[in-house]
C-alpha cells in the first residue's frame, strides 16, 4: 500500500464555519478597547478615507459616538438589511442630564458650521448629533469637544449611553429632589469607563426627581424616579427602580422592583445592574436579543429574581416600598414659560421641530442664555431645548427672540408633539425619509385642524426599529415603501395609542398603512371622527382605548378596509434605538 497522501478534494475538505454577526462583534470587542485606540483614527485622518479599516467603520467607531453616514437612499441598494455608506460620518455628543453651557453651545455651533455643513440635531437622549463629518475632521472635532468638557465617547456602542434626566433638575419647584448630581456622577463613573466597555449591548439609564417623569424611565434599561416614604414617623426621599425597558423591534416597558432605594445607595444599585448585565453571556449570542429586557422576555427573569440578584451583588437588602399613584400621561416636555423655584426666575422651554438646528440658531440660543440668563441651557429627550434662570420680567422678550429664530415656545399641538428620527437622509437602515416629511405633515395638520385641542404625540420613524419612539406615541408612523400609481414611494404603517405614565402601554398595530402623501388625509379623518364622537371630557387616549382596530382603520381610510400586516424587521438593529 502506498503511503502517498491522498489529495483532499473540495467535497471532502472541512467546511469553514462562518461567524455570526454577534460572534464577530464579540471577537472584535475582546481584541480591542476602542477608547484606547484613538491614535488609529488619527492615522486614518492623515491617510484619508480609503485607509479606514472595516472593523472601525462597522464596530469600533461607535464607541466614539460615530457612525458611517448613509448615501441618502437609506436601506435601498444595500444588502443584509443595511444600505450603502457614504464617505461621511455622523457623531453624537453626549450631554449628561442634558446640561449645557452657552460656551459649549457656541463651540458646537462653530463645529457645526465648520465641519457638519450646518446640520445639528437634538436627539431623544439629550445628545446633539452632527452630520457630514469627514475622516480628516474627526480628531479635530473630538479635540474641540474635549477642550469644553464634552465628548462623544459612549454615545453609541455596547456601553453605558448618555445618562438622561429632567432638564429642570434643581429648578422645578415640584420636584421631589434634584437628581442631576446623581445623573452626572453616574455618567462620569460608567460612561467611557474601560471596565464597562464590553457589555452585551447598549445600556441606557434615566434618573429623575421630576414629578412628571419627563425622561421616560419606562423605556430605559434602568430608570430611577424619586419616591417619598414615611418610616418610623420620618419622611424620606429616595428612588423607585425600574429595569428592562426598551423599544426597537420588540418593545418592552421596564419592570418596577419592589424596593426603596436610598439616595446614598442609588449609584451602587445602578452599577450592580450594569455588572449583572455584563455577566449574561447568553445575551451575547444574538445582537437582536442582547438588551437586558430579554432577561425578562426570553430568559425567565422576574422583578423578584432581578431584585434578588441586585441585593446579592450589593450584599444587603432593600425595604419594600409601594410606588403610589403613577404620573398621568400629560405633557412631559417642559415647553413654554414657567416659574422656577428660585424667586423671580423662570425657564423658557422651546420646541425645536424634529430637533434640527443650524449654526445661527445655536449661536443665538447660546447668546440669549448669556444675555438674559446665566449662560445655562438644557437639552430634552423631546428634541427640544430649555433656557433657564431667566428673570420673570424678561421672559416675553426672550420668547419673541426665540420665535424670530423659527423656534416655537407657544406651539400648536401638532408642532409640539412631533418627533422624528434621522430617516433616509443620513441613516443606512431607514426605509422612508422622516424629518422633511414630519415638518410637512405638521404644517398640513395645523392648516386642516387649527381647532384641535388635545395633546398629540406624533412620532415618525423611518423603519421598524422605532428610533423615533413610535411605540409610545399617540400616532406612531413607521416607515415602509408601497407602490402607488405604479411607482414605489415612501409610506407609513400606523401604530395607535401608545403611552407612558398612568396608562403606559405599547401602541397597537392596527393594520393600516398609507403612502406618505396620503397621511394628512388619513390623520385628518381620524381626528375629525374623534372630535365628532367623543363623549364629554373624553381625551384622545381614552378614545383610542375604547375604539377597535377595525373602527380606527375605517376612520383613517374613510371606509372599511381589511388589515395589512406590519413589515417584518429586516434584521440589524441600529445603535440609536430607544
Amino acid at each position: 500500500m502506498s503511503d502517498t497522501a491522498i489529495p483532499t478534494t473540495p467535497s471532502s475538505a472541512p467546511k469553514e464555519i462562518k461567524e455570526t454577526k454577534a460572534q464577530k462583534v464579540e471577537r472584535l470587542k475582546l481584541e480591542k478597547n476602542p477608547w484606547e485606540a484613538w491614535d488609529e483614527v488619527r492615522q486614518f485622518a492623515r491617510e484619508g478615507r480609503g485607509s479606514v479599516l472595516p472593523e472601525w467603520t462597522g464596530t469600533y467607531f461607535k464607541w466614539w459616538g460615530v457612525y458611517t453616514q448613509g448615501d441618502g437612499l437609506g436601506v435601498t441598494g444595500g444588502k443584509g438589511g443595511e444600505g450603502k455608506a457614504s464617505d461621511y460620518f455622523m457623531m453624537r455628543i453626549g450631554l449628561p442630564n442634558g446640561l449645557l453651557t452657552a460656551h459649549q453651545l457656541h463651540t458646537i455651533a462653530d463645529i457645526t458650521a465648520k465641519y457638519a455643513r450646518g446640520v445639528a440635531d437634538i436627539t431623544t437622549r439629550q445628545n446633539i448629533q452632527l452630520h457630514w463629518l469627514t475622516i480628516e475632521s474627526l480628531p479635530e472635532v473630538v479635540e474641540a469637544l474635549t477642550a469644553i468638557g464634552l465628548s462623544p465617547k459612549g454615545a453609541c456602542g455596547d456601553v453605558v449611553r448618555n445618562v438622561t434626566g429632567c432638564p429642570l433638575a434643581g429648578l422645578d419647584g415640584h420636584q421631589l429632589l434634584d437628581a442631576s448630581p446623581l445623573a452626572v456622577e453616574t455618567a462620569q463613573k460608567l460612561t467611557a469607563n474601560p471596565e464597562f466597555y464590553n457589555l452585551p449591548r447598549k445600556f441606557k439609564i434615566s434618573i429623575t426627581g421630576c414629578p412628571i417623569w419627563c425622561s421616560y424611565p419606562e423605556i430605559n434599561d434602568v430608570g430611577l424616579t424619586a419616591l417619598k416614604r414615611v418610616k418610623d414617623g420620618v419622611e424620606e426621599i429616595g428612588y423607585s427602580l425600574r429595569v428592562g425597558g426598551g423599544l426597537s423591534t420588540e418593545p418592552h416597558l421596564a419592570v418596577r422592583l419592589n424596593a426603596f432605594i436610598p439616595q446614598d445607595r442609588a449609584y451602587d444599585t445602578i452599577e450592580a445592574v450594569v455588572r449583572i448585565f455584563r455577566e449574561q453571556d447568553a445575551l451575547r449570542e444574538s445582537r437582536t436579543h442582547a438588551r437586558i429586557k430579554y432577561l425578562f422576555m426570553k430568559h425567565g427573569w422576574t422583578a423578584e429574581s432581578m431584585l434578588e440578584a441586585i441585593e446579592a451583588k450589593l450584599g444587603y437588602k432593600f425595604d419594600p416600598a409601594e410606588e403610589g399613584a403613577i404620573v398621568d400621561d400629560v405633557y412631559r416636555d417642559h415647553v413654554g414659560v414657567h416659574r422656577q423655584k428660585q424667586d423671580g426666575l423662570s425657564y423658557v422651554g422651546a420646541t425645536v421641530l424634529n430637533g434640527r438646528l443650524n449654526p445661527e440658531q445655536l449661536h443665538a440660543l447660546a447668546s440669549l442664555s448669556e444675555e438674559y440668563g446665566d449662560g445655562h441651557l438644557r437639552a430634552t429627550i423631546g428634541q427640544n431645548i430649555v433656557l433657564v434662570n431667566i428673570p420673570n420680567a424678561k421672559t416675553r422678550e426672550v420668547v419673541e427672540k426665540i420665535t424670530a429664530l423659527g423656534i416655537q415656545v407657544e406651539p400648536t399641538v401638532f408642532y409640539r408633539g412631533a418627533v422624528a428620527c434621522t430617516g433616509t437622509e443620513f441613516c443606512k437602515l431607514a426605509i422612508s425619509e422622516t424629518k422633511g416629511f414630519a415638518k410637512w405633515l405638521v404644517g398640513e395638520m395645523e392648516e386642516r385642524l387649527p381647532e384641535f385641542d388635545q395633546q398629540l404625540r406624533l412620532h415618525v420613524t423611518g423603519c421598524t426599529n422605532s428610533c423615533g419612539q413610535s411605540w409610545i406615541a399617540d400616532l406612531g408612523l413607521e416607515g415602509k415603501k408601497v407602490k402607488k400609481d405604479g411607482v414605489m414611494v415612501d409610506a407609513f404603517y400606523f401604530c395607535v395609542g401608545g403611552a407612558v405614565g398612568e396608562h403606559a402601554g405599547i401602541a397597537r398595530q392596527i393594520g393600516f398603512r398609507a403612502a406618505a402623501v396620503d397621511c394628512p388625509d388619513a390623520i385628518e379623518r381620524l381626528l375629525r371622527e374623534y372630535l365628532k364622537t367623543r363623549s364629554e371630557g373624553e381625551n384622545l387616549r381614552s378614545y383610542f382605548r375604547r375604539t377597535s382596530d377595525e373602527d380606527l382603520r375605517a376612520a383613517l381610510n374613510g371606509a372599511v378596509v381589511e388589515a395589512v400586516a406590519r413589515d417584518v424587521p429586516p434584521g440589524r438593529v441600529p445603535g440609536n434605538v430607544a
